[in-house]
């Protein structure tokens, strides 16, 4: 019998680690389940937020070539006695290693929509010319607010922050993205803390509302319960709690890849970006493949290169970082780092459309000196 991979979620990772699997393991029986067969651009939703098109990409047609089942479908369940993952709908996918890469989300607010909400783009087109107010100033909040007010140049556009927008950059590149923010007649208000989103208002901590017609909330991220509920161990947060090699510390045959996993480096566990999650899915085809041809999986070592952000699609500032994803001296503005924005949200479709599986090498820095390889979990809570 064949030996059976299962990916839980098509996101970036889960599509990173289907195709190193297949190309790896061509006696292996690779299965990737996501609920839709599209694939989400998230490192391009403040576009579609806007209502650009950015066309749609199959997930069959992209790693169907690798030699990877396609099963549409949410899963409900993991069955970890019996190595399976029940489907809503009542299908049984059995499997011999589990990938685990359901990704996180912005949890949802009564009144406000979040960047991924296919209503956001009608609710824009319907109040250019009036108020928009989004919550929070990371790289999320920051994106949606210059694409929008880009887009919709008589449309008044807020955003709220408890710190100054930026705050993980150098001076020079916070300075870039401040102008940037100015230029485009974004009302930056920091310090606010956010009590409750009302339908026609944004309530403050202090008692403030400030009127709004449509909010959009980029704060905060919420786990998927999945693991958890089938007895995987998992952290504080929600994540699986993993070794070195990203194996679950409960449950040695998943693995946990991407924001789904609490991946722990010398400087702390490593923070859910696509930057981060495709080396975790590299590197986890790597280990399995190692296991299957009877070696011990190596310790996955990871260190940051960049804080890329879009200023709409006339701007752009690229912060280059140490390892540990504190800002370097270096930093790229304007066309340049519009091409090299550009670079970065179209690389992960070369690794896709590879015809050979990329080594985790390939995909990200180690961190040398700063980031020697790390032999325990992060410390995980008991199972939820």
């Amino acid at each position: 019998m064949k030996h059976r991979i299962l990916i839980l979620g098509a996101g970036y990772t889960g599509m990173m680690a289907a195709h190193g699997l297949a190309l790896r393991n061509k006696t292996a029986e690779v299965t990737l389940v996501n609920p839709t067969d599209v694939f989400n651009e998230r490192l391009r939703q403040h576009q579609a937020a806007v209502g650009q098109d950015l066309g749609a990409h199959r997930i069959p047609d992209l790693v169907g070539p690798a030699g990877v089942t396609f099963v549409q479908g949410r899963a409900a369940r993991i069955a970890t006695d019996r190595r399976s993952v029940v489907l809503d709908d009542g299908r049984d996918l059995a499997y011999d290693h589990l990938v685990y890469a359901i990704g996180s989300a912005t949890p949802r607010v009564e009144h406000a929509f979040t960047i991924d909400d296919p209503a956001f783009a009608a609710a824009l087109r319907d109040n250019a010319d009036g108020t928009l107010t989004v919550c929070g100033a990371g790289l999320t909040g920051i994106e949606a607010a210059t694409e929008a007010a880009e887009t919709y140049p008589e449309m008044r556009v807020r955003l709220l922050s408890r710190g100054e927008p930026g705050s993980m950059m150098g001076p020079a590149a916070r300075a870039y993205l401040m102008n940037a923010l100015y230029r485009l007649r974004i009302e930056v208000r920091t310090g606010a803390t956010v009590a409750r989103v009302l339908p026609e208002a944004v309530e403050l901590a202090g008692g403030d509302r400030i009127p709004t017609d449509v909010t959009l909330w980029t704060t905060g991220v919420a786990h998927a319960r999945l693991a958890a509920e089938a007895g995987i161990t998992v952290d504080e947060a929600g994540r699986v709690a993993v070794d070195a090699a990203l194996r679950s510390v409960s449950h040695p045959d998943v693995f946990a890849i991407g924001d789904a996993a609490a991946v722990r480096q010398a400087y702390g566990v490593i923070h859910g970006t696509c930057q981060s999650g495709i080396p975790t899915a590299a590197h986890a085809a790597e280990s399995i493949t190692r296991i299957l041809h009877g070696k011990e999986p190596k310790a996955f070592r990871f260190g940051y290169i960049h804080q890329p952000v879009s200023l709409g699609r006339k701007d752009a500032v690229i912060q280059f970082t140490n390892p540990d994803d504190t800002p370097s001296r270096w930093y790229l503005k304007g066309k340049a780092a519009i091409a090299y924005k550009e670079a970065v949200s179209s690389s992960p479709f070369k690794f896709y459309r590879s015809k050979s599986p990329i080594p985790s090498a390939m995909t990200k820095r180690s961190g040398g000196r700063r980031n020697r390889p790390h032999v325990a979990s992060a410390t995980p809570a008991p199972a939820m």
